[in-house]
């Protein structure tokens, strides 16, 4: 017997965090009867009376919201981080250990429309949020103890977004964050051995096989990573190597704007329905050093698995052993990449 990626199990490397997954094609067949969420719905109140990310409205913190027109940006009511948090580390042998860690949360408000998400919003509206995304990178760089910047979005309730207003957040962190370390340290080993970046290389080789592309413009390009864990994630590249936002030049952060919008509109024509997701920028460290292996890229992890309603769950054995996924990333991107990027609520 021969081996074959679209049915026999088997696992797949992440160069960019040196973690497996194991895929198991052979089960996208087994029946379904386990837990249904409902069925996700879209706003329809262009402002609501009682959001407290509308303009003009009282947020749950106590201040007011202007009566912004575009873009609106603003510290977390409710930080995770903090900027005077005091520094200090506890210890106990070599088992208990704890260390401070301050920084400073930020929330973007995309539009003072609450009805509209990146998928519904026109590529120039889209691109007033990445002029917005790169001016805050260029102001929390410069402030005191920033060593990284995450820019994320949670899109829907199935992923934790307590407010469906069109928003997503920037936290910055005194430490790099495990996630972007791993990726620095791939990166950065992969560079100094063959003296070219992982992603560009990846790009390549995708760009070649086009079994994993799903979308591009001249500046960007979605794919579904040979080793993607979510059903239907994604990985977003910029074409030329890149190590932040700050260093898009103005016909790439038009760019920048088209493939947000190609890809949420895909995603949302997917199952005809709002789709949830986990999206989120990794960008090189602020702390001075140059990192010339580091590629600028963004990360879509969306859990939806059969139908707007069915769901992955991360239990059991990938809880307890390692990530496990049954659709192979050849056979979700060939679903992605078939799909128009016309919105399905604008092609009725």
């Amino acid at each position: 017997m021969q081996f074959d990626l679209g049915v026999h199990p088997h696992r797949r490397f992440n160069p960019l965090t040196e973690e497996w997954v194991l895929v198991s094609p052979h089960r996208a067949e087994r029946p379904w009867q386990g837990q249904i969420e409902p069925a996700p719905l879209e706003a329809s109140l262009a402002y609501d009376p009682q959001c407290y990310l509308c303009p003009g409205n009282a947020r749950a913190g106590g201040a007011r919201n202007p009566r912004f027109e575009s873009t609106f940006v603003f510290d977390n009511d409710f930080a995770a981080l903090r900027p005077d948090t005091p520094k200090g580390e506890f210890r106990e042998e070599e088992l208990l250990l704890a260390r401070s860690e301050a920084g400073r949360c930020r929330v973007v408000c995309f539009s003072p429309r609450h009805d509209l998400t990146l998928a519904r919003m026109s590529a120039n509206e889209i691109r007033t949020v990445v002029d917005t995304w790169c001016e805050e990178c260029s102001r929390l760089a410069s402030q005191p103890n920033a060593r990284a910047i995450q820019i994320f979005e949670n899109r829907g309730a199935m992923m934790g977004c307590s407010n469906p207003h069109p928003h997503g957040q920037i936290w910055v962190n005194e430490n790099v964050p495990d996630e972007l370390g791993w990726e620095v340290a791939a990166q950065e080993k992969y560079f100094q051995k063959h003296n070219s970046s992982l992603l560009e290389e990846y790009l390549r080789l995708e760009l070649e096989k086009q079994e994993r592309f799903v979308c591009a413009n001249d500046h960007f390009v979605t794919v579904v990573p040979f080793w993607a864990v979510w059903p239907y994630e994604t990985l977003l590249i910029s074409r030329r190597r890149v190590g932040s936002l700050m260093e898009l030049s103005e016909p790439e952060r038009n760019g920048l704007a088209d493939i947000l919008r190609q890809i949420t509109i895909r995603y949302d024509n997917l199952f005809k329905a709002p789709f949830p997701y986990t999206m989120g920028f990794h960008q090189r460290p602020i702390d001075g050093a140059a990192y010339p292996g580091f590629h600028l890229h963004a990360h879509f992890y969306p859990p939806l698995l059969r139908s707007a309603t069915v769901k992955k769950f991360m239990v059991g054995y990938e809880m307890l052993a390692m990530p496990q996924r049954d659709i192979s990333a050849e056979s979700a991107a060939k679903q992605l990449r078939s799909l128009v990027d016309i919105h399905y609520l604008n092609a009725l």
